[in-house]
């Protein structure tokens, strides 16, 4: 399969050729291109955002003290600070798709392959996603993830109209296109460090953290 994204990219009127669109902008042409691995075909289309996910607050934000007296002893005792939330990763769930606006599809009916070019019409900005045990902020979220994976991820990642791919459909296949958000999912512990040095429950959290902006392919 030999996929491409381009942007900006003008085409000679004579070279495009529609193939039975469906939602889309997609077209058939010839040209020298150059694999990228962003344009790898999918097994199916993305799934469904998670039931019971919210956005994490971008800062960590003031949190009351704990009531109590502070331990009078102990490694802990006289460095406890602000209390603070904490989120420390400890699995690789993969990558997940963010979509935004409407499922591209285009249909060759031809005896032979054809090129499919999508276009993004919906643009939009994604951000970092929690399940309800995570109290964590944005912020510390993506520096916990990067410094365990060695990954450059951001708070916020903004999607743009405008965005390009192109994708061979072989005959009488169907090529659909969702453009989005790549995120990294991960699950880890979850709990807050009061200020007087005690330690809420530990629990298992999951994140979904904003990676680049792409589009996500699979045929039928």
């Amino acid at each position: 399969m030999h996929i491409v994204i381009r942007r900006g990219l003008v085409v000679p009127i004579a070279a495009i050729a529609m193939f039975g669109a469906t939602n889309s902008i997609a077209f058939a042409e010839s040209m020298d291109t150059n694999p990228v691995e962003e344009g790898v075909l999918q097994p199916g289309p993305p799934p469904e955002e998670e039931e019971g996910f919210e956005p994490a607050p971008p800062e960590e934000e003031d949190l009351p003290p704990a009531s109590g007296k502070p331990p009078t002893s102990g490694p802990n005792a006289e460095y406890c600070g602000p209390t603070k939330n904490v989120y420390k990763p400890n699995k690789n769930l993969g990558k997940y798709h963010a979509g935004l606006g409407i499922t591209q599809a285009n249909y060759n009916g031809t005896s032979r392959t054809a090129r499919s070019w999508f276009k993004s019409e919906v643009g939009g900005e994604v951000g970092v996603t929690v399940s309800s045990e995570v109290k964590a902020s944005a912020s510390v979220i993506v520096a916990e993830v990067e410094a365990k994976y060695g990954v450059d991820l951001a708070v916020k990642v903004t999607a743009k109209v405008g965005n390009e791919v192109q994708v061979d459909t072989p005959s009488k296949k169907t090529t659909y296109a969702k453009f989005g958000v790549w995120r990294m999912k991960n699950s880890g512990i979850a709990y807050t460090i009061y200020s007087n040095c005690t330690v809420s429950p530990k629990k298992t959290g999951t994140t979904l953290t904003p990676w680049h902006v792409g589009w996500h392919l699979w045929e039928s």
